[in-house]
């Protein structure tokens, strides 16, 4: 009996660009199989691919780099002679036209966000476009000119050469990024690449990540025990339920409560995972938490002091079951977030990923979600049969309220943030827009203002209301509620809590900002 046949494939190099594990899952849900390299990966690296699929192109993603620093990230060339096609994006398109000559410098205005493409040519990889499109643009540097063996498909106002093909050879460049959302036709755009310029067929199909989830993590631990880093949210809990199917009684699901939780978030963490048939602890360490936080106001320090917190507490619980091993929900936007890929920049650190001290107790941190979204966890929590409430919880980060309070952590903050959080949370889930909003919660600013209560001067807090629509947590869009359910929220935040005499509203997208402001 023959094997089964290899599935076309698409090579990706990873330039560091935030977005390159999205590109990846473009491939993928187009039933295409993709795999990520390093961008300085060799030719032979690449073709070593070939043992797991048909290479039928190479995509190059973004950076935050330049082709024009002192040391620029490179290629190796000979990958261009592969005889495949080869798409660049954003520096990925800059690099491209650099090796062949073009003129590549810093653009007099920095293209940032969503901006208007004009399409002089809808060929091949914009085969199908109108002659304006929106494009997610995030570059410095801009392509001037090109040879004349390079012919342009598209520019924008500032950006003569917005993308290329080259006539001879399948080389082309996009100086948008297709992947992300907010470039409405990017979808068919890459579709155009991978099917018709590329020629590959949808005959991969993705395994069942719920088998192929027990299997890495038996693998891992082998006849070990481990212990679950369980915050409650929907990518500890489907981490926990993977974990526990493949372990069974060589799991303990720890619950820290820090103190940093949201109104009575631990009783429901624990009710919630015990109805799902997960054994928790619930471990009270709010004054060491809080404590080891007196006085420190930079976010990355809290994350990291809060991670090594963690950790320690894990470590304890750990030893009194005999584990070796530390289990944790960590999803690819919290790895790329950290700065986990060899040339991306660190946005900010997350407590599970950036934060985790260097030293640890452990064997081995086990983390079967590292590679997904999180609207793919929410699919294996469904396949799971975890309980609806739980699947479908909004986002909340581990160190909790903590990134939530600008400025120094204090019990008087914690108490006014907690009930600022319950109420924004009570009036979007029993309002019109209940169930569209990705993430919806309090932030207690470092400012004061004046404010008037009870014909008396008050001078207290400012509350930042954040709601925000997403897919994926790479990219979010902040929701326009009605005004009167922002009146609302106002209205019991300043009358319910003495402290707080000013609420706004944040209307800013990410990027330019993240979800959390800290």
């Amino acid at each position: 009996m023959s094997p089964d046949p290899l599935p076309d494939g698409i090579v990706i190099l990873d330039f560091g660009g935030q977005y390159c594990h999205l590109i990846a899952r473009r491939v993928r849900e187009m039933n295409v199989y993709s795999e990520i390299l390093p961008s300085d990966a060799s030719l032979e690296e690449v073709k070593a691919l070939g043992g797991v699929m048909v290479i039928k192109g190479i995509i190059l993603s973004g950076s935050p780099s330049s082709v024009n620093a002192e040391n620029p990230l490179k290629l190796d060339e000979r990958i261009l002679d592969l005889g495949v096609p080869v798409l660049g994006l954003c520096y990925g398109h800059q690099l491209l036209a650099s090796l062949h000559g073009g003129d590549v410098r810093k653009g007099s205005v920095r293209e940032y966000g969503s901006r208007t493409a004009f399409i002089d040519r809808p060929e091949h990889i914009l085969l199908g476009m109108q002659m304006e499109e929106p494009v997610w643009m995030s570059h410095g540097d801009t392509v001037y000119s090109l040879p004349s063996c390079f012919r342009v498909l598209a520019h924008t106002d500032s950006a003569p050469v917005a993308a290329f093909r080259h006539e001879e050879k399948p080389i082309y460049g996009l100086q948008w990024h297709p992947e992300v959302k907010h470039t409405i036709h990017g979808d068919k755009m890459l579709t155009n690449f991978v099917f018709k310029v590329c020629g590959s067929q949808p005959n991969w199909h993705p395994a069942d990540a719920v088998e192929e989830g027990i299997k890495a993590v038996l693998a891992q631990v082998g006849k070990g025990k481990a212990v679950i880093a369980l915050s409650g949210g929907v990518d500890s809990s489907v981490a926990a339920a993977i974990v526990g199917k493949a372990l069974g009684k060589r799991i303990i699901a720890v619950h820290v409560d820090h103190g940093m939780m949201r109104l009575h978030e631990s009783e429901q963490v624990k009710e919630a995972m015990e109805k799902a048939g997960v054994n928790v602890k619930v471990v009270d360490a709010k004054d060491r938490f809080l404590r080891r936080l007196r006085g420190v106001t930079d976010p990355e320090t809290k994350r990291k002091i809060i991670g090594e917190e963690f950790i320690r507490v894990f470590e304890e619980e750990a030893e009194r079951f005999g584990a070796k091993y530390l289990v944790q929900g960590t999803i690819y936007p919290d790895r790329i977030e950290s700065g986990i890929t060899r040339h991306a920049d660190t946005i900010k650190t997350h407590h599970n990923v950036g934060g985790l001290p260097i030293h640890m107790n452990f064997k081995g941190v086990v983390e079967p979600l590292k590679d997904l979204y999180k609207d793919e966890v929410r699919a294996l929590g469904e396949k799971l049969e975890l309980p609806r409430e739980l699947v479908w919880r909004q986002p909340f980060p581990g160190p909790g309220l903590a990134v939530r309070i600008v400025g120094e952590i204090t019990e008087e903050k914690l108490e006014a943030l907690r009930s600022a959080d319950a109420i924004v949370t009570d009036e979007v889930e029993h309002s019109e827009i209940a169930g569209v909003p990705w993430q919806y919660f309090a932030v207690l600013t470092d400012t004061k203002s004046t404010g008037v209560k009870g014909d008396e001067r008050a001078y207290g807090w400012t509350v930042a209301v954040r709601i925000v629509e997403s897919v994926d947590a790479m990219t979010a869009n902040f929701t326009r509620p009605p005004w009167d359910l922002l009146e609302r929220i106002s209205t019991r935040i300043t009358n319910g809590i003495p402290e707080v005499t000013r609420v706004v509203y944040d209307i800013t997208n990410k990027p330019p900002s993240t979800i959390e402001w800290e």
